[in-house]
């Protein structure tokens, strides 16, 4: 058989090959073997080359150059569909999506942000103050003197001896006073620090929302109902509460509110100590030494003053039993909160 009904026979076959593997009866490897094998057809072509004259050499060396370029091209073109194929293929398009790993909020940043609402509505802002402040703003501002024990390095932790790390928020309340002239209606949130051992009730690290409102004759009374106001939008309409007297350098008279958590079970009475009543928050009528010290005219000006707890509240709220759970990062635990 002359070379060239050789070629066209390979075409013809290699046609009718390409339709096989279009219908998938034919594979991609069986054809590369049957044309481009050792001993497929387009080797035997080459065979078939030293009887063919030097003149027509180019000519059919083309000829058959083309055609295994071709049957190269068909195969290249279809073994990347047949993977595309294959990959589809693995892909079970009945089956339910992989679950996300959606984060939650933090216990204490849904406390905070609930009671930033609450005071919100009564026409209270928020601000923020340094963490890292000096003792001027933390201590001597507010009335607490030289020797008072918050001030000793046991209970406070100092940078040097005029900077450290506040101990409350009511430094905030300082720096907005001094910037701002009255009426102030603000509450500031933010993390405090004291020099605690950490156990299941306390921790180094806290967070304090302290509020303070200041403008012409405000009055004890003032002070009562917004906390009341408060309770029942974050405990329940239903709550009881009850004001003692208590000590703060300043604010003059100085209160402690608490709320009647009830003693239905042994951590009830372990809670609060028998009595069925918690403590969640310390308050009074700023201090005329406070006034003094932001250049406020004390003697027509009045404001009271409160400060509470968050971590406190949030174990109240959700019944946590250690604080220490607020803080260790533990996945299980923080996304119970929504």
């Amino acid at each position: 058989m002359s070379i060239d009904k050789k070629i066209e026979e390979i075409k013809k076959d290699f046609s009718n090959d390409c339709k096989l593997v279009h219908k998938a009866q034919f594979s991609i490897i069986d054809l590369k073997n049957k044309y481009l094998g050792r001993k497929g057809f387009i080797n035997n072509l080459y065979s078939l080359f030293s009887s063919v004259s030097n003149k027509d050499k180019a000519k059919y060396g083309l000829a058959i150059n083309n055609l295994k370029n071709d049957i190269n091209t068909f195969i290249i073109n279809n073994n990347v569909v047949l993977e595309e194929n294959q990959n589809k293929s693995n892909i079970d398009i009945t089956l339910p999506g992989r679950e996300l790993n959606v984060g939650s909020i933090h216990p204490l940043t849904i406390i905070i942000n609930e009671i930033k609402d609450i005071f919100k509505k009564i026409g209270f802002s928020s601000v923020y103050g340094p963490e890292v402040d000096t003792d001027y703003y933390n201590f001597e501002a507010l009335n607490i003197p030289e020797y008072h024990p918050a001030r000793d390095m046991q209970d406070t932790f100092y940078i040097d001896d005029s900077v450290l790390l506040r101990t409350h928020t009511s430094s905030s309340q300082i720096h907005h006073m001094l910037k701002n002239k009255p009426p102030i209606r603000i509450i500031s949130p933010g993390k405090v620090y004291r020099n605690e051992d950490i156990s299941v009730r306390s921790y180094c690290l806290f967070h304090q929302i302290e509020g303070l409102y200041v403008d012409n004759k405000v009055s004890f009374s003032d002070l009562k109902g917004t906390l009341e106001y408060f309770a029942k939008e974050f405990f329940g309409n239903d709550v009881k509460t009850r004001f003692r007297p208590s000590y703060f350098p300043f604010t003059e008279p100085s209160a402690e509110m608490d709320v009647y958590w009830g003693l239905n079970s042994e951590s009830d009475y372990r809670i609060t100590k028998g009595t069925g009543w918690l403590e969640i928050l310390g308050c009074g009528m700023v201090n005329k030494k406070v006034f003094d010290s932001v250049e406020y005219d004390a003697e027509n000006l009045s404001g009271f003053a409160f400060g509470m707890g968050i971590e406190r509240i949030a174990m109240l709220k959700y019944g946590i039993d250690d604080i220490r759970l607020l803080y260790n990062g533990d996945l299980n635990f923080l996304r119970q909160f929504k």
